[in-house]
């Protein structure tokens, strides 16, 4: 690194915000297993839903879309921290880091896209049925699903070449792997004056996903008020999958952006842990519920098994 007027020229960031675990390893492999769930969950949906022509609904689009997601935002995190946590490497280069803080935060965005789409379609599903089929048409969902990729995209590529212009003056991120804060506190800046632009985007992006997913609920439970008690429970056990997924990505959150701003201190390690709660746990909990809760999947999923069991003979 070649330093010029108190800033360094990075080539490598060093990762250290796992370095007071007093057992890494284990850490390491909880981890594993839980991105290996990810995966596997995921995939699985994907490969059902795609193989299924019965499933090529808006509905289970949303949900290949999600499952997308999630691949996309648990691997942009869990990649780095497992080869902290099990290999030994805390350095990261720098165009793989900015890479990283890229995927993450897009992944984070598309994360309440991918939700208030699904909360659009039970929208119009719960509120609008006979024209449900004239208002959710293929077109529309894949113009809704690419626009929310193009927002997502290009603002994070607007913020990625903020931090690639920004003078470091060291190569160490506090945090356990590479984000928006992390590199600007590593920067020779007043971090406060770039996180305007996040806070505006958080605003926005996910907490105006989280008020249009709270008034579909509103306006849901006033339709099913009007309709009969069986029709009621139907309609519950519809919507009840899409708000476990609600809950488990706006709550981190809500603790992080909104609590801490109020009167919450969290420590580093406190902060760390929340973060990988918040990007793991959603991911993890989104294809099991969709695997478990949806008959259609759940029903081939055990068709598969029963299909591929072997009675050995006597």
């Amino acid at each position: 690194m070649a330093t010029r007027n108190n800033t360094v020229e990075i080539t490598e960031f060093i990762i250290t915000g796992f370095n007071d675990l007093e057992h890494p390893k284990a850490v390491g492999i909880v981890i594993l297993m839980i991105y290996s769930l990810i995966l596997l969950g995921s995939t699985t949906n994907i490969c059902i839903i795609a193989s299924d022509k019965r499933l090529h609904t808006p509905m289970y689009f949303f949900i290949c879309n999600l499952a997308i997601v999630d691949m996309m935002y648990s691997s942009s995190a869990s990649v780095t921290m497992l080869t902290i946590l099990l290999v030994g490497v805390k350095t990261v280069s720098y165009k793989p880091c900015a890479a990283q803080m890229f995927v993450y935060h897009m992944g984070d965005f598309m994360e309440a896209f991918a939700i208030g789409l699904m909360a659009f379609d039970r929208l119009v599903a719960i509120s609008n049925p006979l024209r449900y089929h004239s208002i959710i048409t293929t077109n529309r969902i894949l113009l809704l699903t690419i626009t929310a990729w193009i927002i997502s995209s290009s603002y994070m590529g607007f913020i990625t070449g903020i931090v690639d212009g920004l003078p470091y003056c060291r190569p160490v991120i506090k945090y356990i792997f590479c984000d928006y804060p992390g590199l600007v506190r590593a920067a020779c800046v007043n971090p406060d004056d770039y996180f305007v632009l996040t806070t505006i985007a958080l605003v926005l992006l996910i907490y105006g996903n989280f008020v249009f997913i709270l008034l579909s609920y509103i306006w849901i439970i006033c339709t099913v008020f009007k309709i009969s008690s069986e029709s009621r429970k139907h309609m519950f056990s519809t919507c009840f999958s899409h708000m476990i997924v609600v809950v488990c990505y706006f709550v981190p959150k809500f603790v992080a952006n909104i609590l801490t701003r109020v009167g919450l201190v969290l420590t580093i390690p406190e902060r760390n842990g929340l973060h990988i709660v918040a990007t793991l746990v959603p991911s993890l909990v989104n294809p099991l519920v969709y695997c478990l809760r949806t008959k259609e999947i759940r029903n081939r999923i055990l068709r598969i098994f029963k299909n591929n069991i072997v009675i050995p003979s006597k």
